[in-house]
């Protein structure tokens, strides 16, 4: 399982999410490329102590998601999401590419940093597992889009 934090993983996001266009077809799900972005904005955010959308700890979610955040099988097509974290509402896309891409960078240049905040629902995280979290995420919704 790759980690955001690795070498060159930062690269690798970046260039998939510059291949995505706005008329980039979703392979599965509901969302539009906008909508994707804006999405995988969430835990970016959440990493970087922007926002937590109040996600409370839940002892049945931390049982049957955490382990799969660090394994190598990839996320299932249309898994369940978060209520919180579902986005309906049409979204600009180049506004939300730019958005995005502002996070990455972000957390690329926090790389080094040693202590993290605990996760609102998964609570203390390592930086490894921290990293791995993100990349599947993004990994997962840029399969989504083929890319």
């Amino acid at each position: 399982m790759k980690s955001f934090f690795e070498d060159g993983v930062y690269e690798e996001i970046s260039t998939r999410i510059n291949s995505l266009s706005e008329d980039t077809k979703a392979k599965w799900g509901k969302m539009n490329p906008g909508q994707m972005l804006h999405h995988c904005q969430m835990p970016l955010n959440i990493i970087l102590e922007k926002e937590d959308y109040g996600v409370k700890p839940n002892w049945l979610i931390n049982l049957l998601f955490k382990k799969s955040m660090y394994s190598d099988k990839p996320w299932r097509k249309n898994m369940p999401t978060a209520p919180g974290f579902k986005i309906t509402e049409d979204k600009n896309f180049e506004a939300e590419k730019t958005e995005i891409i502002s996070l990455i960078n972000e957390l690329n240049a926090q790389r080094e940093r040693k202590d993290w905040q605990p996760h609102p629902a998964f609570g203390k995280l390592t930086k490894d597992q921290w990293g791995k979290m993100q990349y599947k995420h993004l990994d997962h919704h840029l399969r989504q889009f083929g890319v």
